[in-house]
């Protein structure tokens, strides 16, 4: 086979009347002014989502800066603590108090509230029960009668569950049972 029968021969132009492009035709004319409104409300909605998302983000961020403080504040908690038998006009007994009380606006500035009481109701949403005591009456049952570990809330969430001792109701003794007990050593067949 030759070059010259493998291609093809030129198409010829169609004869008679050439017709024009065609053009589209003109669309009803939209409503620019709905069209805008619309617009305008899909970017209302994104900047209200992107402001709730950073404000969303701060809290979480702000939340575990706080949670790493927290080890800080029940140390210098024990310290205070260890250094009450010194006489309240010692300097460094006044120089203590005056952290916590910068310690508590702290807290208090950033949302942070306690959230177990002595005396106050159980709430296992809220704490964890590490051991119980009876009940008596300064503490009936159900109430938390010691702080092992102090919980925090933050913006409404939990930062950290409280450690407490719940007083308990005293529970049935169950009675000795009825009929004579076997000797140790002797079986009974």
């Amino acid at each position: 086979m030759s070059v010259e029968s493998r291609e093809k021969p030129p198409e010829e132009p169609p004869k008679g009347p050439v017709a024009a492009p065609e053009v589209p035709t003109a669309q009803p004319t939209e409503d620019w002014a709905t069209r805008y409104k619309y617009l305008l409300a899909d970017f209302e909605n994104y900047r209200r989502r992107s402001e709730r998302e950073r404000g969303t983000i701060t809290r979480q961020s702000r939340a575990g800066m706080l949670r790493e403080l927290l080890p800080i504040l029940e140390a210098f908690r024990t310290a205070r603590e260890a250094l009450n038998h010194l006489p309240a006009a010692d300097p460094v007994r006044r120089g203590l108090e005056i952290l916590d009380r910068e310690w508590m606006t702290f807290l208090k500035h950033e949302g942070v509230e306690p959230v177990a009481t002595v005396g106050h109701p159980f709430k296992a949403d809220e704490a964890e029960a590490v051991g119980d005591t009876p009940a008596d009456a300064q503490h009936p049952a159900g109430t938390v009668v010691e702080i092992v570990q102090q919980g925090y809330r933050f913006f409404g969430g939990l930062l950290r569950p409280a450690k407490v001792v719940v007083a308990r109701a005293p529970t049935a003794v169950p009675s000795a049972p009825v009929g004579p007990t076997p000797e140790p050593g002797s079986e009974e067949p």
